[in-house]
């Protein structure tokens, strides 16, 4: 009588079956949540289950056809120096953004977090936030002719009689080459660029649940800054830090269109897999390839996990 009351039967299946819906909540949640789980479940989920499929098939070298009977030999391709070599690069690249991104970040979100207020803390949002609202190529483009040869970056090493060191720099055998937006150290400069508000604001929102007393009441006790730093702030930030890893390790692991764009001709994952599935048409070792950072990524996320990461995203 009471669910009459509040609803009144209406005419019509499709009315019914609303009406139906909304007095049993447990339907009304699993209706809301199914398209979502069905996205999940058939296309991320079900990609990754057919990439995964296509990475222990082979292709016959001679008529480039895909094999497609179960094997490990596309896996060993991978050890193949030419190709361990493109895993290794693009771990260390990732790993030195993500460092970077680190050191640079945390100054930044630290004064946010304890000094900036009002008008201030919204400017920096934006300020942290504007590079994001423009187009990522653009950007990319830009700093190409920033770190050009004959690019603005040249020209102030000239203007201050400090062309030798960029010539130093660029002479290393590593990371130099013949002009920035030719080399590492350029391919390394943007993705710090490009990634470092990813790492900003977890590091900022980690910060500010330290609380103020916290470190007063350390200096009281007698420790340094340095020491109030390295046992107090620190370990309260790191899982801010661990979440703004995820972003950019994950994003640098996978991004092939830096260096594409900038950088020497030697490649990363991101372009070996867009070279093996286009031009060369191997698609198990393109495949391959993309599994390299799932797996890595599944072991960074479950070391994040336990570091409490997942609280300051």
């Amino acid at each position: 009588m009471t669910d009459h009351a509040i609803f009144a039967p209406r005419a019509g299946l499709v009315a019914r079956g609303v009406d139906w819906v909304i007095r049993h909540p447990r339907m009304f949640t699993f209706l809301m949540i199914l398209p979502i789980v069905l996205w999940l479940g058939i296309v991320y989920i079900g990609a990754l289950i057919a990439l995964l499929m296509q990475s222990f098939f082979s292709i016959d070298e001679f008529s480039g056809v895909v094999q497609h009977e179960f094997t490990l030999k596309t896996y060993a391709e991978l050890l193949r120096p030419s190709n361990f070599d493109i895993i290794v690069r693009t771990v260390v690249m990732a790993g030195s953004v993500t460092l970077a991104s680190a050191v640079l970040a945390f100054p930044i979100a630290y004064f946010a977090a304890r000094y900036a207020k009002g008008k201030w803390k919204a400017l920096f949002y934006i300020g942290v936030m504007l590079p994001l609202w423009s187009s990522y190529l653009v950007k990319v483009y830009a700093w190409k002719l920033v770190l050009a040869k004959e690019g603005i970056l040249n020209w102030v090493f000239a203007k201050l009689h400090l062309t030798w060191a960029l010539d130093g720099i660029l002479s290393l055998p590593v990371i130099g080459g013949n002009s920035l937006s030719v080399s590492y150290l350029g391919t390394f400069i943007v993705f710090v660029y490009i990634w470092l508000p990813y790492m900003i604001i977890p590091v900022q929102a980690s910060l500010e649940r330290v609380p103020g007393p916290l470190l007063e009441a350390a200096s009281d006790l007698g420790a340094t800054p340095r020491q109030s730093f390295r046992m107090v702030l620190f370990p309260l930030a790191l899982p801010g830090i661990v979440a703004g890893s995820i972003f950019t390790f994950s994003l640098t692991l996978g991004d092939y269109i830096i260096p594409q764009i900038i950088g020497s001709g030697r490649l990363f994952i991101g372009q070996a897999v867009y070279t093996q599935q286009g031009t060369a048409g191997n698609i198990p070792l393109a495949a391959a390839f993309t599994v390299v950072p799932i797996v890595l990524m599944g072991f960074y996320l479950w070391g994040a996990r336990k570091m409490g990461a997942f609280d300051a995203l």
